[in-house]
Order: C-alpha cells, then structure tokens, then sequence
C-alpha cells in the first residue's frame, strides 16, 4: 500500500508546478483547477465507498489505481488545457478513492487491539513515501535535463507498481488474520 502512496506525495507535491511549467496554467486558472479536483476527489471518496461494500477493499483500491494510471497516461499525452481538466479530474477521483479505500484496508486487516500500533505503521510508512516520491521526481527531473514529463512518468510506475503488488493481497486471509490475531490478544494470559 506505501508505493502508490509515493505516486500519491508526488502528484500532491508537483502537480501545480506541472501544470504551470509544461501546460502554461496561469495562478488563477490553477487555483480554480484545485478546488474542482478537491470537490472530484471527495466524490471519488464517497463513489467509492460504495463500490468497496459491494466488491472489497482490494478490489476497490485496485480500481482507483487503474484510473490514477489513467489520468497520468492522459496528462503525459496531454496538449491542451481542456485535456489537462480531464485529467486532473480524473486523477481527482482517483484521489479520493484511493485514499479513502487504502484506509479501510488497513483497518480490516488490523486487529482491534493493535490498532494504533498497525495505523501509526501506516502513518509512518505514508510518510516515508511523501519523502521518497518527491525526491525521485526532483532526481529525475534533474538528471533528466528538466524533463518533467520523464519524472512524471516515473511517478506513474508507482502506481502500477502498487497495483501489482496488490495483486498479491489476499483479502479474505488478511480479515481472517487480524480476527484471529485480536481473539488472541484479548485473552487472558
């Protein structure tokens, strides 16, 4: 769960200066694009809610890892501006969605007595991968000659490789675990 979260860090961090430096956003135009992506992002969240009753956790985040791949691929092909809303939107969605199920997940596979112990793990790995995502980008970016497109592209093999690790993630068996982990921490020595 902590790799796509890198992908994540980065596009928080450098997406407003993508978006002015290669696609010629103004300051106002950008402001107006990150309040919609805000407002898109948190129907991701509430969308895909519903989609994790209905499918599961796993199932669900690996959805809203698809359509972040999605709106990276459209902002590297992007040209224009309307392009760049499209995708941003999309990847706005994707936001919400994301975070939302990469939390829920978590907390199915935490045993209820280890709560803090497995959600401060989370945290700190989350915070690692805010460092690690940006700092490859900027690396990148540098050793690249400035070519954020290539840096962005390096941030898109997060995501995808976040979605294949999380192919290997058994749900059922991580419910099962954190049950049978918190029944023996509740017991009695």
């Amino acid at each position: 769960l902590v790799v796509f979260q890198a992908g994540v860090s980065t596009v928080f961090v450098v997406a407003a200066i993508y978006a002015e430096q290669e696609m010629g956003f103004t300051t106002d135009a950008l402001i107006v694009l990150i309040m919609v992506v805000n407002v898109t992002a948190a129907v991701g969240a509430f969308v895909m809610g519903h989609i994790q009753d209905r499918l599961g956790s796993v199932t669900a985040l690996a959805l809203s890892l698809v359509v972040w791949i999605s709106g990276l691929v459209l902002i590297l092909l992007a040209d224009t501006r309307s392009e760049v809303w499209v995708a941003g939107n999309l990847i706005g969605l994707a936001m919400g969605a994301s975070q939302a199920s990469g939390r829920a997940l978590v907390g199915l596979f935490t045993p209820v007595a280890r709560t803090g112990e497995f959600f401060g793990l989370w945290g700190m790995g989350v915070h690692l991968a805010s460092i690690i995502g940006p700092l490859s980008y900027g690396l990148i970016s540098f050793w690249g000659g400035g070519d954020q497109r290539l840096a962005l592209l390096s941030t898109l093999g997060f995501f995808v490789f976040g979605l294949l690790l999380l192919t290997t993630v058994d749900e059922a068996r991580g419910k099962r675990a954190a049950l049978a982990n918190g029944d023996l921490l509740a017991q009695p020595s």
